[in-house]
């Protein structure tokens, strides 16, 4: 199929996008280049490219909510094949402010939820190895 066009960025509005874009930097590598006070641009590396654009009023969205004010979209990022690099992962984003929205069977589901600073959803996953298992 031939493409209309080539995606250029994942926009996320919040409230501060210094202090966003600076934590999505800490969790999946990159620079942030701030374009002015209300856009803030940050490539992952091997990855999308982020925008963050200040958004007066933000009201995050509620996990998980199928009506008003429901999420529109979430950010996945490998944290590893074992769970130990999970764990290892899920202590960082909490140190760098992120907060838990559901824990609960991670290991049935391969992944847990968690909010932003900002309180957009964001899943850690486990990864299958190299060999195929889990």
């Amino acid at each position: 199929m031939t493409a209309v066009a080539r995606l250029r960025n994942v926009v996320v509005d919040c409230p501060d996008p210094h202090a966003l874009a600076d934590f999505y930097a800490r969790v999946g590598g990159g620079t942030p280049r701030a374009e002015d006070d209300d856009w803030v641009v940050l490539q992952i590396p091997d990855g999308p490219r982020l925008a963050f654009q200040r958004a007066s009023g933000h009201t995050p969205p509620e996990w998980p909510r199928a009506d008003l004010n429901s999420q529109q979209f979430h950010l996945d990022f490998d944290a590893g094949s074992t769970w130990e690099e999970v764990d290892a992962a899920h202590a960082k984003v909490l140190a760098l402010g992120a907060r838990p929205l559901d824990l609960e069977d991670d290991v049935k589901k391969d992944f847990r939820v968690y909010a932003d600073p900002a309180g957009h959803p964001f899943c850690l996953c486990r990864i299958e190895s190299p060999d195929g298992s889990a």
